[in-house]
């Protein structure tokens, strides 16, 4: 499945994870004639949702650390 499926993100699609695992578990005929689908496009969606806040958070963090280094080197005349 998914690697991110162990991280603190995947926590908010927690139930989509669980139903897919449902889903998976009633038979590989089930899974393999689509009967996942729908609950696994559920599942992209919400991790995808879930990376692009973290990828903000890191990118906002970055530029603050960024500024900071910058003011610092202006402080010592860089």
């Amino acid at each position: 499945m998914h690697p991110h499926l162990h991280t603190k993100n995947a926590l908010a699609c927690e139930e989509i994870i669980a139903a897919l695992e449902d889903c998976h578990n009633r038979g590989f005929m089930h899974k393999a004639t689509g009967g996942c689908n729908d609950i696994k496009e559920q599942v992209n969606k919400c991790l995808r949702v879930e990376r692009s806040k973290l990828q903000a958070e890191n990118r906002q963090a970055a530029r603050a650390k960024r500024d900071k280094i910058k003011e610092e080197q202006k402080a010592l005349g860089l």
